[in-house]
């Protein structure tokens, strides 16, 4: 206590802290307060009596705290100044317990003992309370015992005038049945709070489910954690419905996919190059060599590439498609996160390429058309093919020239002079073509210049760059013009290519190749597709269950990811349920103590 007061302070509002345990000690907290003085004696720090006001005021504003309000017997009552601030601090004196100690000096001193009758009954001062007592704490020797003071103190009341006049009665005496008053008070205001607490709660429940019926009334109320356990039900119900996909969809959109990815490296860099050839031994041999080229290099890794991807949007599909009226897009958040976190550990087995590659290989290097219906196909695949690049083409052209002539009347529109000299100088190349349709791919450069002079004497100036430029797109398109004619040609060359052309002007090199291409495509895409459902789903699926466990213990990563009014409306509820439950157990529990 010393070491607490410094620097010339009287009292402390620092706390030394208790711990008293034994047999028959109420439950209780006490907390003694220094003494309210009225004056400030020599030796005090001046602000003493403020500071005592200061630290009562601070425990005895507490609603939740029982008041004590102690009151020396042996001295003038008129002259105590404590039951003034009880009176501030608790009007009703609904928890205030008057205590009049040293009551054995007071029946000595009093002069009239009526006076102690009036201070127990509450009649002397404007102050109210729960119940009034008087004690006595011993003699003042401070060797004296715990069980002395009670031996003293009983002996007293026994042989007290006070009490055998009936000035008080047996129950406001003795620190044992103040002891009882203290406790039995303390559990009526701790069952009158919880009271309050469940009714609040009540109202507070009852809210909640009107809220929860107004807004979802054909939803349970579950809260995040069972939310968490029907979302993961769905996404291991969703990665399952990967097994029930067809080999045929696998095969269709690996194969599609794939020829997607690499149809513009098998025309430009290995059909274009290899039909600039003069004859069809040096055909065979330029795709051969491209093919062997592009199968060691590039081919397989694409075509893994293409799985992977495929198989992530076959999973994103099954993960995010709506499934009508069921579809419940409090999941969506959720569901996008496992799929991402399930596609960021899944590794490719990186063995498949290797195995993969002499497939690819072994595919490409058979030349064997077996029968009709098989050149038909390739027939089919080769004129799609070249349609689809011509389009492309014709789209450039058109950007390059600005509208024809119908656009500009229909539409008010015009061309600008770029275009006006793009449309000039492709007309001028068109003329070229004209002339010799088996034009190589590229211009010499005396033909460029001669292109240039024609323009300018035409008043069109022209950049070199751009003759090439334009020439590269003019030619291309009558290139696949010619392609395509040659492919209408072939339609009825099985017979020839089954005599290997033997007596017959009619070359189908180009045909073979698309065969070629085709029949790799088609072989590839059923590898992958083996390995796919062999494999790599059932992979994903192991890691869609990981995910979702390790997300089952991050609470964090559930408030992130499920959220929304309908989560927090029913997370209150869950809440408001649990406390009023308890409230009502803990009140039901008081009531039998009682």
């Amino acid at each position: 206590m010393r070491k607490s007061v410094r620097n010339g302070q009287t009292v402390s509002p620092e706390t030394i802290s208790l711990s008293v345990k034994g047999p028959g000690i109420q439950r209780m907290v006490l907390v003694d307060l220094p003494g309210v003085i009225s004056t400030v004696t020599s030796g005090m720090a001046p602000d003493t009596k403020e500071t005592i006001f200061s630290i009562s005021k601070a425990y005895m504003q507490n609603p939740n705290a029982i008041i004590l309000c102690i009151q020396d017997g042996s001295v003038d009552a008129e002259r105590s100044i404590v039951t003034d601030l009880v009176s501030q601090m608790d009007p009703q004196g609904r928890r205030t317990i008057f205590v009049l100690t040293k009551v054995d000096l007071a029946e000595k001193n009093v002069a009239s003992p009526s006076r102690i009758q009036q201070i127990i009954e509450g009649k002397l001062f404007p102050m109210k309370a729960l119940g009034y007592f008087a004690v006595v704490t011993g003699k003042g020797n401070t060797n004296e015992s715990i069980d002395s003071i009670k031996d003293y103190e009983e002996e007293f009341f026994q042989g007290s005038s006070l009490l055998k006049k009936g000035m008080l009665k047996a129950h406001q005496v003795t620190t044992k049945n103040l002891s009882l008053a203290v406790s039995d008070c303390f559990w009526k205001m701790v069952r009158a709070s919880v009271e309050q607490q469940a009714d609040a709660f009540k109202a507070t429940r009852f809210n909640l489910e009107t809220e929860w019926k107004n807004n979802y009334p054909r939803l349970r109320e579950l809260d995040r954690n069972e939310l968490f356990e029907k979302a993961k039900n769905e996404i291991l119900d969703e990665v399952i419905s990967l097994t029930q996909v067809t080999p045929k969809h696998w095969e269709e959109i690996l194969q599609k996919t794939l020829w997607e990815r690499v149809s513009t490296h098998v025309i430009e860099n290995i059909y274009l190059p290899a039909a600039q050839t003069m004859n069809s031994g040096t055909f065979n041999t330029t795709v051969d060599i491209k093919l062997k080229q592009w199968t060691d290099k590039q081919l397989p890794n694409k075509a893994v590439e293409v799985a992977w991807e495929t198989l992530q949007q076959e999973f994103s599909r099954f993960m995010t498609e709506q499934k009508g009226k069921e579809h419940d897009d409090i999941f969506d958040k959720l569901k996008e996160a496992v799929k991402e976190e399930s596609i960021k550990r899944h590794k490719w087995n990186e063995q498949a390429e290797d195995s993969l590659r002499v497939i690819q290989h072994n595919a490409l290097e058979d030349r064997s058309i077996s029968d009709k219906q098989q050149w038909d196909a390739a027939i089919h695949f080769m004129e799609d093919t070249l349609k689809s690049r011509l389009k492309d083409t014709e789209s450039v052209i058109h950007d390059m020239v600005g509208p024809d002539w119908k656009e500009r009347w229909f539409s008010w529109i015009s061309r600008t002079p770029e275009q006006h000299t793009r449309n000039e100088t492709k007309n001028e190349l068109e003329k070229m073509l004209r002339v010799n349709e088996d034009h190589p791919a590229y211009l010499a450069s005396d033909e460029v210049t001669t292109v240039r002079k024609n323009l300018e004497a035409r008043a069109v100036e022209v950049d070199p760059v751009l003759i090439k430029d334009t020439w590269h797109q003019v030619y291309r398109r009558h290139f696949l013009k010619t392609a395509l004619g040659h492919c209408n040609l072939c339609r009825r060359g099985f017979y020839y290519y089954q005599r290997h052309f033997v007596d017959s002007e009619l070359e189908c090199n180009d045909v073979v190749l698309f065969w070629r291409i085709q029949r790799m495509l088609g072989i590839t895409a059923n590898t992958l597709r083996q390995q796919l459902t062999n494999s790599e789903v059932r992979r994903l699926e192991k890691n869609v269950k990981e995910v979702l466990e390790d997300f089952a213990e991050d609470n964090d990563k559930k408030v992130n990811l499920l959220t929304g009014k309908r989560v927090q409306l029913a997370e209150d509820l869950k809440k408001v349920r649990e406390i009023q439950e308890k409230l009502e157990a803990f009140i039901e529990a008081l009531h039998q103590e009682k």
